[in-house]
């Protein structure tokens, strides 16, 4: 279909996995600059006069025998034949960086009044944008990488939590289906094997056309986009149109930002307008997905996980373990899947069947996806989801499920619904206890931090309150809000270990066979926050090392 915007409305198991900077840099060894993002590889010129008109922009300077090859909004990134986006930010303008776009060959800036005024002297013309440049980003962005019309199926997924895992499942979908796969998620931008991480979970509007029409020249005929509620105010999604756009579920998060649930709530739902997609898939089985599925401006189809819900669709789990989920989709007119994911809880089922009634909805079989599997399971890793760090099969009597072996998860879940919904699935699995460690992020939602440290006691044995990403903050009043609500519960035996590396070694020296540990927050990434230092700290490569000191890992 096409996909011209309308108008101007502008978890794996392998211990020695590598990361996704490393993957980038052995399968598509690029300079360090070149991969802040992922670009087409032989990008067409746009004659900036042309888009200067066609985007009611004013010119102050000679635009004359100009073209754009690609757009720019970091001055990092700019690269020769880039129009570098110059607009006002928190504490700084962006155009006050003109001098270095420049030097790395930018043909011009698009910025507004004061921009322009800002970057006088640094030798780019600019194009004047009467409205803030992040309005009119999205379309320009478009129209130079000639992303208005893409051939891929594009998927949009949206929720408080989960949206990473289906967008993977997606991926690992499309793939059984013999479509090429692109994504776009917390974790990592990937076009085939180019792979970079990512800083935002939703890119900027210049990065995701640039990245689109990389996909377009790999001939990508799926691309999977997690969807933030920050990147549907930004205007971040503007020029993309979505084939099918999904709902998971909601719960606070991002109240520093948003200020209440309703704002946040409403930021979300506008994903669901004829603006940004054709069709919608939402789970109803809260008065959050009941909404969405009311309000919603294009056609939703309805899935259901309880039994006898009014819906379109209905999920069963039939059998879970440690290892994984097998389940049962049914929809309309005969449609059904059975499958499994290896990934434990009755949540990752809800993904993957989300995932499957997406392509449905956009037309592409779930018998042409099941032809491509083995006995209908989903070969699908998820970089710091539920990712297991430790070793497989270490003894016949570990058992199905490893009920006689400790096992390590990291799983990036920061929220009170992530935490409930993990220690949940874990209650209904875990052969021992369960030893959970966490820490909250400083200069964020304060507000979640009492319901963080509550749910965790709730849902576990042994609870170890580390730091996170402290930041600007005090961490020890960080971990005093959760500790009061952890203590309040008054179930899990509480520990407070403020060094994540001790606390590590601390759960793996408590755990005894048939235990789960679990480490929730930091996921995939490689660094630690403290008062404006990035300090390197992979909990992956730490969870790694303890186990090893401790004789469970070779």
């Amino acid at each position: 279909m096409s996909h011209r915007r309308p108008g101007r409305t502008s978890p794996c198991r392998s211990p020695t996995r590598t990361t996704s900077r490393q993957r980038l840099r052995r399968q598509n060894p690029v300079s360090t600059d070149e991969a802040l993002s992922i670009r087409p590889q032989h990008p067409e010129r746009v004659h900036l006069p042309d888009l200067a008109a066609r985007f009611d922009l004013a010119s102050d300077g000679d635009l004359s025998g100009r073209f754009a090859t690609g757009v720019s909004l970091n001055s990092r990134d700019v690269r020769p034949g880039d129009l570098y986006i110059g607009m006002p930010g928190a504490r700084r303008h962006g155009a006050e960086f003109a001098a270095q776009a420049a030097e790395r060959g930018a043909v011009a800036m698009l910025t507004d009044g004061p921009g322009a005024r800002l970057a006088v002297g640094a030798g780019l013309p600019a194009l004047v944008s009467p409205v803030h440049p992040r309005e009119v980003m999205g379309d320009v962005s478009a129209a130079v990488y000639g992303t208005e019309d893409l051939d891929a199926k594009v998927f949009g997924v949206t929720g408080t939590n989960g949206k990473t895992s289906v967008v993977y499942i997606l991926a690992a979908l499309l793939g059984a289906a013999g479509i090429t796969p692109g994504l776009s998620s917390t974790a990592e931008r990937r076009v085939g094997d180019t792979v970079i991480p990512s800083d935002l979970t939703s890119p900027e509007a210049s990065e995701l056309h640039g990245l689109l029409a990389r996909m377009r020249e790999e001939r990508v005929g799926g691309i999977a986009i997690e969807v933030s509620a920050q990147a549907v105010v930004r205007h971040r999604l503007d020029g993309v149109r979505f084939d099918v756009v999904a709902f998971n579920n909601f719960s606070q998060d991002h109240l520093d930002e948003f200020g209440d649930l309703e704002t946040y709530f409403a930021a979300k739902s506008r994903l669901f307008g004829p603006e940004h997609a054709e069709r919608g898939v939402v789970v109803v089985d809260t008065p959050y997905g009941q909404r969405i599925a009311r309000e919603s401006r294009i056609p939703v189809t309805r899935l259901a996980t309880e039994y006898g819900a009014d819906a379109d669709w209905h999920l069963a789990v039939t059998r879970q373990s440690l290892d994984g989920v097998s389940f049962v989709l049914q929809g309309p007119h005969g449609a059904h899947f059975r499958g499994s994911v290896p990934l434990f809880g009755r949540f990752m089922a809800e993904n993957a069947a989300l995932a499957l009634i997406m392509l449905h909805e956009a037309g592409i079989p779930l018998e042409r996806v099941a032809a491509g599997l083995t006995r209908g399971r989903i070969p699908v890793y998820i970089p710091g989801r539920l990712e297991e760090i430790t070793a497989a099969g270490e003894s016949a009597e570990a058992g199905e499920g490893g009920s006689g072996r400790i096992r390590f998860y990291v799983d990036y879940g920061h929220t009170p619904g992530s935490f409930r919904a993990c220690l949940d699935a874990l209650g209904e699995v875990a052969p021992g206890r369960v030893i959970f460690m966490f820490g909250a992020d400083g200069d964020r939602d304060t507000t979640k931090r009492e319901e963080m440290g509550r749910i965790a006691a709730e849902g576990s044995d042994v609870l170890i309150i580390c730091d996170y990403h402290p930041r600007s903050e005090d961490p020890a009043a960080i971990r005093a809000q959760l500790l009061a609500g952890a203590r309040a519960a008054g179930r899990a035996e509480v520990i407070e270990e403020a060094d994540p590396r001790v606390a590590v070694r601390r759960a793996v020296s408590l755990a005894q066979p048939g235990d789960v540990i679990l480490y929730a927050g930091p996921g995939h990434e490689d660094y630690q926050e403290v008062a404006g230092r990035h300090i390197p700290y992979s909990a992956r490569d730490e969870v790694r090392g303890a186990l090893r000191e401790a004789g469970l890992l070779p």
